[in-house]
């Protein structure tokens, strides 16, 4: 943990511009005491920009904290369970995959990014319940509208913010409006049906919607990018990957995904005065500090990975118990529900693509950050068959 050992935190620790501390932490346990805390508040993505303007009753479940998130949580669990993700969504992965592979053997040329994106919206459209538009047009309208904002200055970020709204209004008319009025008329087992059985209204829907999106399309996006360049660039991995029954493939994407998480930073803001132990001793944190936890570090900690933490091993022993991926998908009540379908996803697809005879990565994708999300961004990863 950056923030210096038995003494209280707010001594030398950097400050936000609100005048709070803002303290890094680094260390896989003392991430995981925080993010399991419910001494803490959700502050990434924009937290408290939307509970200024949005407020706490019908905030989205990413924002919620304590027993409403719970009740949230709980509420829609069931959406991903392990036998609803093997079943009816693993089925429309399959489905999906095999007509994206096909498309692109007959094109023989193909972005990575693209067919990705194609992927994850279709899994993400069906249990959110935008299924009621077109499907590439939606994807067309969120990835505008996820593309990290443009230029800096006082006119770019009003004209990024007009644009967002403009965008989120398109995403609105066309794909949440004619989900709501379908589901209206006849329920389904989706989150839109669920959101309105709540009572919320279209505006509520509208943000939860898009707060689902970004985490069952974009995120899912770069992952399958990411795992996907890994595997064409280490022969061995991919003949493994290839070779493996769903545990061993399961495993590969998970230790990638370890080194290379989507999102590098989480934050969290103290609601009271904590505590944390590490092994140089107890830090203090005062109230209203800023937490924020590096993944990638977290994850590379040898306490928690093993040793050569930094090398690529599906084999590894690691002296942290729970997931194989450490922090990738959070920890605590804010864990991703859907971790369990972005790596059957990743899984799918890339078995399906990587069979494919004669395929190559012709050119290795660009890659940025978005400053909202704190997550890479992976484009024009091309390939090719020939």
């Amino acid at each position: 943990m950056t923030a210096q050992s038995s003494q209280h935190a707010s001594a030398g620790a950097p400050v936000g511009h609100d005048g709070t501390p803002v303290i890094r932490i680094d260390s896989f346990a003392a991430a995981r005491a925080v993010l399991r805390s419910g001494d803490v508040r959700q502050a990434g993505f924009n937290a408290e920009l939307v509970h200024r303007f949005i407020g706490p009753r019908h905030a989205p479940v990413l924002y919620q904290d304590g027993e409403p998130h719970q009740r949230q949580r709980s509420a829609t669990a069931r959406f991903f369970t392990p036998r609803v993700v093997a079943t009816r969504y693993c089925r429309l992965m399959e489905t999906t995959s095999r007509e994206l592979v096909a498309q692109f053997v007959t094109a023989r040329r193909a972005r990575l990014d693209d067919l990705s994106l194609t992927l994850a919206v279709a899994v993400a459209a069906d249990i959110i319940g935008l299924t009621d538009s077109s499907r590439a047009a939606m994807a067309a309208r969120l990835n505008r509208f996820f593309a990290a904002p443009v230029g800096q200055g006082a006119i770019a970020t009003l004209r990024n913010a007009v644009f967002g709204q403009l965008r989120s209004l398109a995403f609105y008319w066309f794909d949440v409006r004619p989900a709501i009025r379908a589901r209206r008329a006849r329920p389904r087992e989706d989150v839109i049906s669920h959101l309105l059985a709540e009572g919320y209204s279209d505006r509520e829907i509208l943000t939860e919607c898009l707060t689902y999106g970004a985490a069952g399309m974009a995120t899912t996006r770069e992952f399958i990018v990411m795992a996907g360049v890994r595997l064409f660039e280490d022969d061995a991995l991919r003949a493994r990957f290839l070779a493996g029954n769903e545990p061993q493939r399961m495993a590969i994407l998970e230790e990638v995904l370890r080194l290379e998480p989507v999102v590098s930073t989480l934050k969290r803001r103290t609601a009271c005065e904590m505590t944390l132990e590490s092994d140089a001793g107890a830090t203090t944190i005062p109230a209203r500090s800023l937490l924020e936890i590096d993944v990638g570090a977290a994850n590379r900690d040898e306490a928690a990975a093993g040793a050569c933490p930094h090398r690529l091993d599906p084999d590894r022993t690691r002296p942290a118990k729970g997931s194989a991926s450490l922090m990738s998908f959070g920890d605590g009540p804010h864990r991703c529900p859907g971790a369990a379908v972005a790596l059957h996803e990743a899984a799918i697809f890339l078995d399906q693509l990587l069979r494919v005879p004669g395929l190559r990565l012709e050119r290795q994708p660009t890659k940025t950050v978005n400053p909202v999300s704190s997550g890479y961004e992976l484009r024009d990863a091309v390939i090719v068959v020939g």
